[in-house]
């Protein structure tokens, strides 16, 4: 890669990496494995930067593969070792959650495509095509995995009137 190319790949990974991990922390609910996936993303941006940087919406890429990085990791067998010493260590201050506990403790509730479809909707706004496009699924499966992911959250979360 040429020294413009790396600058402006550093430049655009440092502008974005708390928005990375902030999403990557919420379909985890797992700081540490938040920062790999993070670190995988980045890696393989790093790669595919002349492809990323040419793309109509370079964030959308981006979320694409950080998604990709998600769902690829959950099927990896060493993902489901955790380490005696390895605790969740408190969570980004920049969520604007009035009680994050809860909501990332229903996060974690959810499978991992309803949870990964709330994130890309509600965190990225993303469309529902974009979003579709992002998983690589239909537009349909989008609505229904939404659907059922804030059905789900309702019954997982409590009221604002009980609170």
């Amino acid at each position: 890669m040429k020294a413009a190319q790396e600058r402006e790949y550093s430049e655009y990974v440092t502008a974005r990496l708390p928005v990375l991990h902030r999403a990557a922390y919420l379909l985890t609910g797992d700081a540490h494995r938040a920062d790999d996936i993070v670190q995988s993303t980045v890696t393989a941006l790093y790669v595919h930067w002349p492809k990323a940087r040419a793309a109509d919406n370079t964030d959308a890429y981006v979320h694409r593969m950080l998604m990709h990085q998600f769902l690829d990791e959950k099927r990896l067998a060493w993902s489901r070792v955790l380490l005696g010493w390895a605790r969740d260590r408190p969570a980004p201050q920049a969520l604007a959650f009035e009680d994050r506990n809860l909501v990332h403790t229903a996060l974690r509730k959810l499978p991992k495509g309803q949870r990964a479809v709330l994130v890309l909707r509600f965190l990225y706004d993303l469309s529902i095509e974009e979003t579709a496009a992002a998983m690589r699924c239909s537009t349909g499966n989008v609505k229904s995995q939404t659907s059922r992911a804030l059905e789900k959250m309702r019954t997982l979360l409590p009221s604002r009137s009980q609170a």
